[in-house]
């Protein structure tokens, strides 16, 4: 059986915006969920339908293959869901929020949050990019304090079980069908309350602390681009799994090169007489100095190309070009020698010889002819 569009799963237009999206899909998991349809398995599928739609289309990345190739676009990229509970993982943030966490929630027990994700930034080289680095990064993140053992009571003291939610850490309500879950006020969602908190920690169970970390750079990245140090991000505050710390790339300005994409820019500047007799001129490039053949005849805004002198894409693949522009540039001072040849070459210059001036005085002449004047030479040609 073919899939349904996944604009159609969610009930949304194509141009919907990542809110209207996750707004459509909270309608439809509320709707199909298991616990408010037991034994229904066409709630079941209904609620896995929508939730592949929703991992593909809150992607922007994904969300733009779907838009060009369709279900083709990103086969092998869902999550495949098969059961609930591989939603519920794969969406924390979502059901964590206030939709399954308040809802539903009572008879699956309190879910271990997730540490929060750290940023780190990381600058980079133009040289750096193109052969790959490792790169020392230092952020600071929460560790365990040796004095209470993350407990946040004072050593000889323990937390008492919280008389609100009776250690739940949640208390629940009902209303008609449906049980509404919400995390204690009291204890926020921890189960106890610390009556004798450490002086170190000051009852936290955990203290700033400075982090340094080896992180290896992928030759080839871009600005912006991230790169994931698992689990090193902030500790779980209930014992579960750590978060992440991203590193996001920044490239600084180099002197010589312009990036685009995988290839490099280089506005090469040469001389008059290199331009219309041709040269053989050496030019950088990352990995050291190369030759390039300026052939005679060669103008300004001219453009070649060094194959494989650019930078490699992270993923693999061909290396990008050096893109040479040339622009002739005229010397400021000369001296009276210089002065004096290039004099006697304006003297030998001859306009049929640059097509380009030719036709541009042509132009400049019919112009500025008076009206009903046939241009120089038109009574030749029409006769």
């Amino acid at each position: 059986m073919s899939k349904r569009d996944y604009y159609e799963v969610l009930g949304v237009e194509r141009n919907a915006d990542e809110r209207e999206i996750a707004r459509a899909y909270r309608k439809l998991a509320v709707k199909y969920h298991p616990d408010s349809n037991s034994g229904n398995e066409d709630a079941s599928r209904l609620f896995k339908e929508a939730s592949e739609a929703y991992e593909v289309l809150s992607d922007q990345e994904k969300r733009a293959r779907y838009d060009r190739f369709g279900h083709a676009g990103v086969e092998g990229a869902g999550a495949g869901f098969n059961s609930a509970e591989d939603i519920f993982a794969a969406f924390s943030d979502i059901f964590g929020g206030g939709v399954f966490g308040d809802f539903f929630g009572g008879g699956r027990g309190r879910r271990q949050r997730r540490g929060n994700d750290l940023r780190v930034d990381v600058s980079l080289t133009l040289e750096e990019v193109a052969s790959g680095v490792t790169k020392q990064v230092r952020f600071n993140r929460s560790v365990e304090c040796k004095t209470c053992g993350a407990t946040g009571s004072k050593p000889g003291s323990q937390a008492q079980r919280c008389s609100q939610c009776g250690g739940r850490g949640q208390i629940v309500q009902s209303a008609g069908i449906l049980s509404v879950q919400t995390t204690c006020p009291v204890c926020r969602g921890a189960g106890v309350r610390i009556v004798d908190p450490c002086k170190d920690c000051r009852g936290q169970g955990y203290l700033k602390t400075a982090v340094e970390l080896d992180v290896d750079i992928p030759a080839g990245v871009d600005e912006g681009m991230r790169v994931r140090l698992t689990g090193q991000g902030e500790p779980s505050p209930d014992g579960g799994p750590p978060g992440d710390c991203y590193c996001f790339i920044g490239v600084k300005r180099h002197r010589i090169f312009q990036r685009d994409g995988k290839n490099l820019v280089l506005q090469l500047p040469i001389s008059y007489t290199q331009a219309a007799l041709g040269a053989e001129i050496e030019v950088p490039t990352l990995s050291g100095p190369d030759k390039l053949k300026v052939p005679r005849g060669t103008q300004s805004g001219d453009v070649f190309k060094l194959s494989g002198k650019g930078l490699p894409e992270p993923q693999g693949g061909r290396v990008g070009d050096l893109v040479v522009q040339t622009f002739i540039e005229t010397p400021k001072k000369m001296s009276a020698e210089q002065e004096k040849l290039l004099r006697q070459l304006a003297e030998l210059e001859k306009v049929d010889v640059m097509p380009h001036r030719k036709n541009f005085l042509d132009r400049i002449r019919d112009y500025f002819a008076p009206a009903g004047t046939a241009p120089e030479g038109a009574a030749e040609k029409d006769s």
